[in-house]
Parts: C-alpha cells; sequence; structure tokens
C-alpha cells in the first residue's frame, strides 16, 4: 500500500542533525528536478526579499520565512515525519506510533512536496516554505514542472498495490495515476452528516476532513491492515468502524472514490 499525503503549510523549526544531503533522500529518480527547484529557490530568496515574498505568496508577517529558505543547503534537518505539522499530522501522530506501525509507516506513506517532488516520512530534510502553487522563476509552475519527472518515478514506487490518495487538488495536480496504477487507486472524501428538520444534509469540513485522514492512516498503520486494492481498503476501513459509500468506476483505469461519512466532527 502506498499512502499519498499532503503536506503542511506550516512546518517544525529545522532540526540539529547534518545539512541536507539531496542524495540521501529516496526516489533517487527526481534528484535533478528536486536540484533544479532548490536552486531557484535559494536564488529568489538570497535577492530582493520583496519579490521572493510576492513570489512565494507570503505576508509581511512572514518574511522569516525567505531568510529560512535562502538556508536551506546549510539549514539543519529532521525526519520529513517531524518537519510537516498541522491538522492532518497531529491526528497522524507518526511519534506516537509502535516500532511495527512506524516501520509500516516508513514503507507507505509519500508526501508531495512543491520544493522535493515527493519524500517518505523517514527522509531527512530542513524546514522550507514553498507550496505546489508557486510558481518559480526558472521551472515555472511547480504543478506542472513536476508531471515529468513524477509520470516516470511514481508509478515504480507504486508497485503493484492499492494507492490510498489523500493528496489536496494542488497536489493531486502533480502526478495523476494513470491506466492500471489508477485502478487501484482510491480517492477518500470525509462527509459530515447532521440531520436538520428531518433531513440528511452532508457537507465537507476543511479542518474535519484533514484530521480524519490523519485518523484513517493512523488506524490503518496500527492494526496492520493490507488492502491489495480498493475494494479491500473499503472492507478495511468497515472493519475499522467507518461508514464508507464505494462504487466502482464506470470504465477501468479509473480511480475509485471513497466518502466516509461521519456524524460527530472532533
Amino acid at each position: 500500500m502506498l499512502v499519498l499525503l499532503p503536506p503542511s503549510e506550516g512546518k517544525a523549526a529545522a532540526g540539529r542533525g547534518a545539512p541536507l544531503r539531496p542524495e540521501s533522500l529516496s526516489l533517487p529518480g527526481l534528484a535533478a528536478a528536486r536540484e533544479t527547484v532548490l536552486t531557484e529557490l535559494v536564488e529568489l530568496c538570497t535577492g530582493d526579499e520583496g519579490k521572493a515574498r510576492e513570489v512565494l505568496g507570503l505576508s509581511e508577517g512572514l518574511r522569516g520565512e525567505v531568510a529560512k529558505n535562502a538556508g536551506l543547503r546549510t539549514a539543519g534537518t529532521r525526519p520529513a515525519g517531524e518537519i510537516y505539522t498541522g491538522v492532518l499530522y497531529d491526528a497522524l501522530d507518526l511519534a506516537s506510533l509502535d516500532p511495527s506501525a512506524k516501520r509500516r509507516a516508513a514503507r507507505s506513506l509519500l508526501v508531495f512536496s512543491g520544493l522535493w517532488g515527493a519524500v517518505r516520512v523517514t527522509d531527512r530534510i530542513p524546514s522550507y516554505r514553498c507550496s505546489m502553487g508557486v510558481k518559480l522563476p526558472g521551472p515555472g509552475a511547480l504543478a506542472a514542472y513536476w508531471r515529468t519527472p513524477m509520470a516516470s518515478v511514481l508509478p515504480e514506487a507504486a508497485g503493484d498495490g492499492l494507492v490510498l490518495d489523500l493528496r489536496s487538488s494542488a497536489y493531486a495536480a502533480a502526478w495523476k495515476p494513470k491506466g492500471e496504477v489508477a485502478g487501484r487507486t482510491a480517492t477518500v472524501r470525509v462527509l459530515h452528516s447532521q440531520i436538520v428538520d428531518g433531513v440528511e444534509k452532508r457537507s465537507v469540513v476543511s479542518h474535519f476532513n484533514k484530521a480524519t485522514k490523519g485518523r484513517i492512516v493512523r488506524a490503518l498503520l496500527t492494526e496492520g491492515a493490507a488492502p491489495k486494492d480498493p475494494a479491500g481498503l473499503v472492507e478495511a476501513l468497515r472493519d475499522l468502524g467507518y461508514v464508507v459509500e464505494a462504487e466502482p468506476p464506470g470504465r477501468a483505469g479509473r480511480p475509485w472514490a471513497l466518502d466516509v461519512v461521519v456524524t460527530e466532527i472532533h
């Protein structure tokens, strides 16, 4: 099982580990593309701060992020699973997993990134600020830039098992599973169900959607669930107590779309 996650906009502070070693990162087929983006980002952020903030979409209050990006090559690192914070990662709570679940997380979780393309949670990276929606001077729009290298690297990373795609739309644009891989890919939408005046109403709540996805991944890792395909994922989630609605796609080579329906927000 390969689980595709979005990063978090906010990140933990740089670690005390050794500086970045790009050659040590997973998915070495992305190395050349990573170097291009890293070089452009560092160059941008060592120049005019105002321009850098404009390109990165940063407010005056986030000007410190520009300086952080400028020092990426010498900054301390920590595992990506510690760098990424926020609602989904708080619910996933990698640090508190038991040793077996941590090993599963290291094998199966892949975090997409505007800067790195995609990394494993064990890859050591510095804290940075560069979303997939950024358009850098050289590479251009990052979602479009990453499509070519991702197309050659990600199918191999997916292997022959289930791909659970929990990315937000901006990061999903960097790689869309195709053909046979798409047929064993499942996306998940979390819906909040409420009864209003005797009628069920369903809605998507962003914060809760992220938290529920984090809990789903945690539960799969903790229980050692290893579904081989989307149908197996539906069964595994139901076994874990989730209400799941799903129909196979209308034709071959299309992802499954799963709705997880919840009645309580927490």
